[in-house]
């Protein structure tokens, strides 16, 4: 048995001392991957500090849910435990933790253990495979994982499940509180693979589902403004399975205008400004062919930053395109996603605080035609009705979990912005200004550089802090 993870770092830094999966000796030892993202991690730290005396060593929330587990397991007093215990440490730390939470754990010589937030907002699935007389089991965020490793019989897990896997068997049982199962509507527009099926959804039929319904926006828009256009061009990759069922609907061409360097990874999740727009022109490169003369829809998933669309227009006008139009797959963007997808600052999004003539204008479009919210929905839903809601925070600004106001929002905000991502590492409570991890920092931005300012003041005792040599992390230093 194993725990593996490939998730980028929301909360806390990029450093590699906060790659997963997190392990702690005691109790039992454990190993622990983490999907999402906390909201209380204020109260969580206090209680850490205060009442359960664990010690976290760096700024990932994962760590400390990994030490709530741990705390509730140590409170059986048991010198070893069994599934029982097990599920009521699981079903305390869903009353403890609230945000979104996809978790994987491994206890040493017991089994294989997983969870899922009351809400079910990340994914989570389980598939088998016969191998001689046994079977193995594999956990994951997305199905596609199964099918690649020859796993079948995939069955997703239950918001507020707990699922236990050991060598005598697979046990199952519902262990947090009632809430509103309201999956992230994002993973389908554009976080997912389009060939993985979560909480019964086809990714691909959403996306084909979502170009049919953007469609009937683009065309009443055009009527509206009486204009036309002559070819449709998606946003690889994303993007492709909207655009064609977009295009087929209207009766456009639809044109591959846009190579991708299948090396450059993706440019959404890159840390800092100047490296997502450096690397867009690396990643994607236009053909004249499809656009010169013409007037082009270009479709895309989304419209985060703007970073993106913005050298992506440039680029069709360069090689000659008379006008561009951008149709978006979603809704604007205009507030932080808080559970484990990186739109951490609402400065940061295009759409935050712009109209959507205000937009195009920052993005250089000739106009941007948005999904409308209830069409997004509706072109997900219709593929699992016992689904009644999704979480559409960042289109909403409502969030599903609660507990989420303007202060939370910026305390995020100057936690997760770019210009500090890559620098701070150390306690969470330090990074968050909660007094839980010894050295004050106050940081601000330099020509786009963070600057760290270390206080003399030592609130505590903590060996990753105690020098630059010492503890987790040898030679981190601050400048």
């Amino acid at each position: 048995m194993g725990v593996g993870h490939v998730r980028y770092p929301t909360a806390g830094s990029s450093h590699h001392a906060e790659a997963q999966p997190f392990y702690v000796n005691s109790p039992y030892g454990i190993v622990f991957a983490h999907n999402g993202n906390l909201i209380n991690t204020s109260e969580l730290l206090h209680f850490m500090d205060a009442t359960a005396h664990r010690h976290i060593n760096t700024s990932s929330d994962s760590e400390l849910l990994l030490n709530i587990f741990a705390d509730n397991l140590q409170k059986t007093g048991k010198f070893r435990i069994n599934e029982e215990d097990i599920f009521t440490a699981i079903g305390g730390l869903m009353e403890q933790c609230k945000g979104a939470y996809a978790c994987v754990a491994m206890l040493a010589g017991f089994g294989i253990i997983a969870f899922r937030d009351p809400n079910g907002i990340r994914p989570l699935g389980l598939a088998s495979r016969k191998v001689g007389a046994g079977t193995d089991y594999l956990f994951s965020s997305e199905s596609v994982v199964a099918d690649a490793s020859g796993f079948v019989d995939w069955e997703d897990v239950n918001p507020g499940e707990a699922v236990i896997i050991t060598r005598a068997g697979v046990s199952r049982r519902q262990v947090g509180k009632a809430a509103a199962f309201a999956p992230d509507i994002f993973e389908y527009v554009y976080f997912a693979r389009p060939d993985s099926v979560l909480d019964g959804i086809s990714v691909y039929r959403s996306r084909m589902a979502m170009g049919d319904a953007l469609a009937a926006e683009v065309q009443r828009v055009l009527k509206e403004k009486n204009l036309s256009v002559d070819v449709v061009i998606p946003v690889p990759d994303t993007s492709r399975v909207a655009a064609l069922n977009l295009a087929q609907k209207l009766k456009l061409p639809y044109r591959e205008g846009f190579v991708k360097n299948r090396y450059v990874g993706r440019t959404f999740i890159m840390p800092g400004q100047q490296m997502r727009r450096k690397n867009v022109r690396r990643k994607l490169n236009a053909m004249a062919l499809e656009f010169s003369g013409k007037d082009v829809l270009i479709v895309d998933d989304s419209i985060v930053r703007g970073t993106t669309s913005k050298e992506i227009i440039q680029m069709a006008k360069d090689v000659g395109a008379k006008s561009v139009i951008v149709a978006s797959c979603a809704p604007p963007i205009r507030y932080s996603n808080v559970y484990g997808i990186d739109m951490p600052s609402r400065m940061e999004l295009v759409a935050h605080g712009r109209t959507t003539e205000d937009i195009a204008a920052e993005i250089g479009a000739d106009l941007v035609i948005f999904q409308t919210l209830p069409d997004l929905v509706q072109s997900v839903r219709q593929f699992n009705t016992r689904i009644e809601q999704f979480d559409c925070s960042v289109f909403t600004g409502e969030y599903v979990t609660g507990g989420v106001d303007q202060a939370y929002l910026q305390g995020l905000e100057d936690l997760r912005a770019d210009n500090v991502k890559d620098v701070l590492v150390g306690g969470l409570g330090t990074l968050e200004g909660k007094d839980g991890g010894g050295i004050n920092r106050e940081t601000k931005s330099i020509n786009g550089h963070a600057e760290v300012k270390v206080k003399e003041k030592v609130t505590q005792s903590d060996p990753t802090h105690g020098g630059d040599t010492i503890g987790l992390h040898n030679g981190w230093g601050l400048s």
